[in-house]
């Protein structure tokens, strides 16, 4: 049926440029793969773009507030004694256990969350997460003694759980995973920009001190949880649900019958069009417990969550003691300086973003390259920061802003590869449980960096020419893990190889076309690098 409707549409018909794979096709009677005019099909992938791309922005820029508002919570209307530290009768082991409650949560919770997105509806599960961060969001405003923080914490983290890996999961329903590298570094850069923003809207709200009877952080605890709320059931009627085969109606059945209605991410000819290239998509076989097995049991996890785990590891460590690794450099500077000097830090890592991650992905072979030399920038940044004269304390925030570009691409980077190996191995399911799995255990990254360096390094944290130099030694040590593992990846690959899991082959899964094991007009093309052609040309291509 859809041969047939394709024949309506704008395309050129073409044959696979394997001689074998053209005789073999015509004696078993298989008509010649239908390829459109890449122009056309970057045409519908922009339009998707437009739906996808903007809401994605929009949910992780408020989530990520709601998840970080609590470090600013610490010193708002400190001066009248309004601060949550004062307010609860907190304790630094207080606020520490709060913290690392929930990444314990997230991380347990990381896996199930994107399991669970995959088998129900992905629109629905997202709205889910949004709608549920902000109602915990907004009860921190009721918090009144140390266990209650504690607990909303960890609940927290029990309902963002599955948020970062299910984006990325949710990408790959609509685009081939060779493209999605953009896309993440895009919607990657609104939690550089609410760390900024939000740091600066915390002065409108402590301005709101004392008004309705609620203190200034008070009022960013429910002012934040209650446009998550609103956001969340906004995603019922904004995101797309996976796309259907063209001629195919959606069935509401169950819960879904009380849902709002979406309208289909694309119709007539550019429905036609994404089905022809990413037919993957739409014929993936549903998967068991067996397939989910083996997703747990591929070596391939472990190299890409050590990957994660030191660039996530040393982005969270920049991101918490940045202004302390700033002052350490001089401490003569004040609060206002301190925040100022921040600031670059982030706008350096979003630059880096929106350059390497489009280029990385014309490049896609080519990814742990991408990483490698990314992370070889941050190990020359935290060397400059440690090694330069002290007399110089400009060289050494330098060293900084080398840190803060050389984070900017590895996290999309690492997440993008992850989706591009599990999904050619293990379809949808592998999708789904290796990128949550690889951010879930790879944040096992962040407690390291959060608990162990720096201020909890008393030693390390005692004022001298060499405070803090331990601790930038061992976020080196990670981040040569990182690079290591990358390495031990790629070369693995190169050996091994990344064919489709037997397996799941021998279970009739839908991810191996008999013949070649490329069943769409994406999977054909991801054979070749699409290099700079056309990039320069038009900057809308993508």
């Amino acid at each position: 049926m859809a041969h047939d409707l394709a024949e309506e549409g704008d395309k050129t018909p073409v044959e696979n440029t394997a001689d074998d794979e053209a005789v073999t096709r015509a004696e078993r009677g298989q008509p010649a793969p239908l390829e459109y005019d890449i122009e056309r099909v970057e045409a519908v992938y922009r339009k998707l773009d437009r739906r996808i791309i903007p809401a994605f922005w929009i949910l992780y820029f408020l989530c990520s507030a709601i998840r970080s508002n609590i470090g600013l919570a610490q010193t708002m209307n400190a001066d009248v004694g309004h601060d949550l530290m004062t307010m609860l009768g907190l304790s630094s082991n207080d606020v520490s256990t709060a913290l690392a409650l929930f990444y314990v949560s997230y991380v347990i919770f990381d896996c199930p969350s994107n399991l669970v997105m995959s088998k129900l509806s992905p629109r629905v599960w997202m709205a889910r997460i949004v709608f549920a961060v902000g109602v915990i969001g907004a009860c921190f405003t009721a918090v009144r003694a140390a266990w209650s923080l504690k607990l909303l914490r960890f609940l927290l983290g029990v309902v963002i759980a599955g948020m970062w890996p299910g984006m990325s999961y949710y990408l790959t329903l609509f685009y081939p995973p060779s493209r999605t590298g953009k896309r993440i570094g895009y919607y990657f850069t609104a939690s550089q920009v609410s760390a900024a923003v939000v740091g600066l809207v915390s002065a409108g709200f402590q301005l709101m001190d004392g008004v309705g009877g609620l203190v200034g952080f008070q009022w960013m605890f429910l002012i934040y949880g209650l446009l998550a709320v609103v956001l969340g059931w906004t995603l019922l009627w904004w995101l797309p649900d996976r796309p259907l085969p063209p001629g195919e109606q959606r069935k509401r059945s169950g819960l879904a019958k009380w849902l709002p209605p979406t309208p289909e991410a694309l119709t007539g000819e550019d429905a036609l069009v994404h089905y022809e290239d990413l037919k993957r998509v739409y014929h993936s076989r549903p998967w068991t417990l067996k397939d989910l097995g083996y997703v747990l049991l591929d070596w391939r996890l472990w190299p890409l969550t050590l990957m994660y785990f030191g660039v996530v590891g040393v982005g969270i460590g920049t991101q918490l003691y940045g202004t302390i690794i700033i002052r350490g450099i001089n401490p003569s500077f004040t609060g206002v300086q301190l925040s100022l000097l921040f600031a670059p830090i982030w706008i350096m890592d979003m630059i880096a973003i929106m350059l390497v991650t489009p280029i990385s992905d014309r490049f896609h072979h080519l990814r742990p390259l991408f990483f490698s030399c990314a992370v070889c920038i941050q190990i020359a940044g935290l060397l400059t920061v440690t090694f330069a004269p002290t007399s110089n304390p400009w060289a050494r925030y330098g060293g900084l802003l080398m840190v803060g570009f050389g984070l900017g691409p590895t996290v999309p980077i690492c997440m993008t590869w992850t989706n591009e190996i599990f999904q050619h191995r293990h379809g949808e399911v592998g999708v789904a449980a290796a990128s949550a799995l690889v951010s879930g255990l790879g944040n096992l990254g962040s407690i390291t960096t959060t608990y162990a360096l720096y201020t909890g390094w008393p030693a390390d944290a005692a004022p001298g020419p060499h405070q803090y130099r331990r601790s930038n030694l061992v976020m080196i040590g990670i981040l040569c893990i990182s690079i290591l593992s990358s390495a031990v990846m790629f070369v693995a690959l190169k050996i091994v190889g990344n064919k489709p899991s037997h397996k799941i082959a021998s279970s009739g899964s839908s991810t191996i076309d008999g013949l070649d094991g490329f069943q769409d007009g994406a999977a054909r093309r991801e054979l070749q690098q699409r290099g700079f052609g056309g990039m320069w040309r038009s900057r809308r291509v993508s």
